[in-house]
Order: C-alpha cells, then structure tokens, then sequence
C-alpha cells in the first residue's frame, strides 16, 4: 500500500509542507522583528531620557534638589521598563498562540489522513485483522484526547501567566510610586 496513488498527490502534500514551513518561519520572522523594532525604540527612548536627566541633574541648584530631580526620574524609568517587560510578553505570546493554532491545525490534517490511510488499509487488509485496525484506531484517539489535554492544560498556563505578569506589573508601579512619593516628601 502506497501513501501517495499519484505523482500529482505527492506533489501537493510536498507543497502543503513547504507552505506549512514557510507559514511557520514567516510567523517566527514577523516575531523576530517585532521585537527588534521594541528594542530600537527602547534604546532611543532610553537615550533620549538619560540626555534629558542629565541635564536636568546639572541644573541643580543644590544637592536637594539634585535628589528630588533623581527621584522624580526613577518612576517613569520603572514604568518604561515594566512597559518594555509587558511588551516583550505580549509579541511572545502572540507568536505563540499563532504558532500553537499552526500546529493544531497541522495536527488536524494529520489525523484525517491518518484516518484516510487507516480506512484504506482495513478494506484491502486480509480476514481477521479487524482486531488489529480496532487496536490501532483506539491507539490514534487516545493520542488525540491526550494532544487534546495537553493543549488545553497549555492554555490555563499561558492564562495563569499573563495574570501573574499584569499583577507583578501592576506591584511594582505601585510599590515605585509609593517610594517615589515617599522620597518626595523628605
């Protein structure tokens, strides 16, 4: 028994893989440069703030007053690299929600052609050996159910972790603020 009847079959299960491959190296590319435009954006922001510091700083008067330009520094600089942190996790996991519904969409054609050929060979399969394709589809959906499982245990953790990001984020404004606040009071 042959996979492919046809050239004209193994041609187009060729080209469905190289699209797959090319979808998923565009996915990972467009991710790649995601990022790289945050960092770019990041170092100037960065370099423009520390410019701006700095002349601040050297426009002090006293040193009280250097100290309360240093502090009132601090807070936005905490908020752009919580911000830098929450984008960052963002564009992962954007890529990798699109990758995962690449994957399970590949998984999909997978199992329909593995049923197909499943099918095929219990028909011209010799006399008795209905037991041994019964054994071998039970074996199929019970990796199913456990791919299944396993992509929905995924998800709660990708959940629980974007929960755990934003409320980190959201502490560490606070506490920054908090300490900011503080040290203007002094």
């Amino acid at each position: 028994m042959s996979m492919f009847k046809t050239p004209e079959q193994f041609a187009s299960a060729n080209k469905a893989t190289v699209d797959s491959l090319l979808s998923l190296a565009n996915t990972a590319l467009a991710s790649a440069e995601r990022i790289a435009a945050l960092n770019l954006n990041t170092a100037r922001s960065l370099m423009e703030d520390s410019v701006s510091g700095a002349k601040a700083l050297m426009g002090a008067k006293d040193v009280q007053e250097a100290i309360s330009i240093q502090a009132s520094l601090a807070q936005p600089n905490v908020e752009k690299a919580v911000a830098y942190s929450r984008s960052v996790y963002e564009i992962s996991a954007q890529t990798q929600e699109e990758l995962s519904k690449m994957v399970e969409s590949q998984f999909g054609d997978f199992q329909k052609t593995v049923a197909g050929l499943l099918d095929q060979a219990a028909k011209s399969a010799p006399a008795g050996s209905d037991v041994a394709v019964a054994a071998v589809k039970s074996a199929i959906a019970a990796a199913n159910s456990a791919f299944d499982n396993m992509n929905k245990a995924a998800k709660q953790v990708a959940e629980i972790a974007e929960a755990n990001v934003a409320a980190a984020t959201n502490a560490t404004v606070k506490a920054v603020s908090a300490t900011t606040a503080a040290s203007k009071k002094k």
